[in-house]
């Protein structure tokens, strides 16, 4: 198969974006460059070694350090990324942040970084690459169940997911006549390390593991996806 396609994911370092990273490398499945975006870390770093000494189709692996929520930096990344890629065509909007708390005890700077790591970051980085004459095969926006509905404690998080599912729902009408596929993943309890903040007490190996999602990731780039309403896609088990 071809290998001339390009993919960018944030929050590549662990979780449903780790595992998802891991799955594209192993497949033959046309993506030959991998753009991985996640903050500096022992994880990121590890990750790459491993992808870079198990990559069976010798795929290009692009990794570039930066935190989503600071926006001059997030912007510098991307014309790094497309200058570097020369285009992307499947974008994965997986990082996520959250510090959950009750409403009285909720700190707005927590709010902000919230927002801007969740909902401003996907934004910037569509808009960004737009304006760089970038063209999308598909757009994959990774929500949560609990941006269908909100939950005590979560307030930041679920408002967050919320704004992004509409977000997606504008996206796919205003870019639908370039073509461009969004889909709109928003999966329920999922082993997580950021899950682990939201539900502490729960046992990791009872719910659904990042695989799990990375699975169907995977499956939208298909063309047996086309036949699904990919709009605001429920995953869990």
């Amino acid at each position: 198969m071809m290998t001339n396609k390009t993919l960018l994911l944030t929050g590549a370092s662990r979780g449903i974006g780790a595992a998802t990273v891991r799955r594209f490398v192993s497949a033959d499945n046309g993506y030959g460059q991998l753009a991985l975006l996640a903050r500096a870390s022992d994880d990121f770093d590890q990750l790459i070694k491993t992808l870079e000494a198990d990559n069976p189709h010798n795929k290009t692996l692009l990794p570039f350090e930066v935190d989503l929520g600071d926006t001059e930096a997030l912007i510098d990344t991307v014309a790094a990324v497309h200058r570097a890629t020369g285009g992307v065509d499947m974008l994965v909007n997986n990082a996520g942040y959250t510090a959950p708390a009750a409403i009285q005890q909720s700190e707005l700077a927590d709010f902000e970084r919230t927002m801007s790591v969740n909902l401003y970051a996907p934004f910037i980085l569509v808009r960004e690459l737009l304006r760089a004459g970038n063209h999308f095969d598909l757009i994959v926006n990774i929500a949560s169940t609990a941006g269908l509905h909100g939950r005590a404690g979560w307030l930041t998080y679920s408002a967050s997911k919320a704004a992004l599912i509409n977000m997606s729902e504008v996206m796919k009408e205003e870019l639908k006549i370039y073509g461009t596929r969004v889909a709109c993943l928003a999966p329920g309890r999922c082993a997580t390390a950021l899950r682990s903040k939201l539900a502490p007490e729960e046992d990791p190996s009872t719910i659904m593991q990042p695989e799990h999602v990375a699975q169907i990731v995977e499956f939208l780039t298909t063309d047996a996806s086309r036949l699904i309403d990919s709009e605001r896609l429920v995953v869990k088990l």
